[in-house]
């Protein structure tokens, strides 16, 4: 997972432009409010990103835990939202030290993909302890073995047409097929589960778990799934 956090905390080119970025996060950030049960409830977005659009999410929970691995990202984090007093940064290394049962909701999206499955287990490792009894773990954005990368560009290129920016869609995908991404995601890969294969890891983590019947983001060939303590 280094070097993809590495990739993130540089001056990347994964979006094709700033109304990309802006939206992406905003379908997001309406994906997890979605799944906000309480306006008390403590939400934690595992390893978060840029997280543009988090205002929206804290606005309909009582606490909002943003916790990103790489140190650059994690900074503009803290500038940004320094001023709204429901979102606290965390680093990855201090959710260790977080109260047991502290969190009603847990989001892990677009996460999985970039780390190995024993760094997975890892994360649902930390998440489980942090978890309340009755809380979820949601989990967003898993690729599937049976869906290459060609279903990924028609899922940028419709949600470009759908919202106004098909011209810089085309001239992204361009610049990313020439990137770092393109090298890394060739070199070592991103990991794909089965609907199968991630219902029993997350079991053998110690959840119960089904998949949701619609994917967090734009991307509807990926799977979502849903998770709570196994007792």
């Amino acid at each position: 997972m280094d070097d993809w956090i590495d990739y993130y905390d540089s001056t990347h080119t994964i979006y094709a432009s700033k109304r990309h970025r802006d939206l992406h996060f905003q379908v997001i950030a309406r994906d997890i409010v979605g799944y906000i049960s309480s306006p008390d409830a403590v939400v934690l977005d595992y390893s978060c990103g840029e997280a543009l659009s988090a205002a929206r999410v804290a606005e309909a929970c009582g606490k909002l835990i943003l916790a990103e691995p790489a140190p650059g990202v994690r900074g503009r984090l803290i500038a940004r939202f320094a001023p709204n007093t429901k979102i606290r940064v965390r680093s990855l290394d201090d959710l260790r030290h977080m109260e047991e049962r502290s969190v009603d909701l847990a989001v892990m999206n677009s996460v999985a993909q970039y780390m190995t499955p024993d760094q997975l287990d890892a994360a649902f490792a930390v998440m489980r302890r942090l978890l309340k009894p009755g809380g979820r773990l949601v989990l967003g954005d898993i690729l599937r073995p049976e869906v290459g990368m060609g279903r990924d560009v028609l899922a940028l290129l419709k949600f470009a047409a759908t919202h106004g920016f098909l011209k810089d869609a085309f001239y992204g995908l361009a610049s990313t097929a020439l990137s770092d991404y393109r090298q890394l995601r060739t070199r070592i890969g991103l990991q794909r589960y089965s609907e199968a294969e991630m219902v029993a890891k997350l079991a053998a983590a110690g959840f119960t778990a089904s998949r949701a019947h619609q994917n967090i983001g734009h991307n509807p060939w990926r799977m979502t799934f849903v998770a709570r303590h196994a007792f």
